[in-house]
């Protein structure tokens, strides 16, 4: 079982997929077709352990990728391109954040759909120089919100029909 858990957590921290890949994969006792003829074999394990397990992958990946950020700007500020592009990036995304403040952080974290979530959640609150505690906060709530749904929905309490 332990095997298990850690293609989880890896399977967790997939650009695009996070636990919206790795719940299912835990959850299911099937065989998932991927793109790419990519093939994986689901787990069948107990789907309480599952989405914890993944939900706190899930929210360390946010709080490592936004500090990997944070750390690498001062090499940004190196690249003035690059530096001069994130700051009109940050420009332009501002007025969102502040119509929807920080729970706009965490619903866009929380749709459980690929290119939304913690790695998305993560780049655009560096751009927008939301503080550290705010990130995590929101996505914290975020991540818990998209892996209860996406547990019901791979569990088949809830529906999407």
């Amino acid at each position: 079982m332990l095997q298990e858990i850690i293609i989880l957590i890896l399977l967790t921290f997939l650009p695009l997929f996070e636990l919206r890949l790795s719940i299912p994969v835990g959850i299911l006792a099937t065989q998932l077709n991927l793109p790419f003829n990519i093939t994986l074999t689901a787990f069948n394990l107990n789907p309480f352990l599952v989405a914890t397990i993944c939900i706190l992958a899930n929210i360390l990946l946010g709080y490592i990728l936004y500090e990997f950020l944070h750390l690498f700007n001062p090499l940004l500020k190196k690249l003035p391109r690059i530096y001069k592009l994130l700051h009109r990036s940050q420009r332009r995304l501002n007025p969102y954040i502040e119509k929807y403040g920080i729970p706009g952080i965490a619903l866009f974290v929380a749709i459980p759909l690929p290119g939304s979530g913690s790695y998305t959640g993560a780049l655009g609150s560096f751009l927008l120089g939301i503080k550290k505690k705010d990130f995590y906060i929101a996505n914290t709530i975020g991540v818990i919100i998209a892996g209860i749904l996406v547990t019901l929905i791979t569990t088949g309490i809830l529906s999407l029909t």
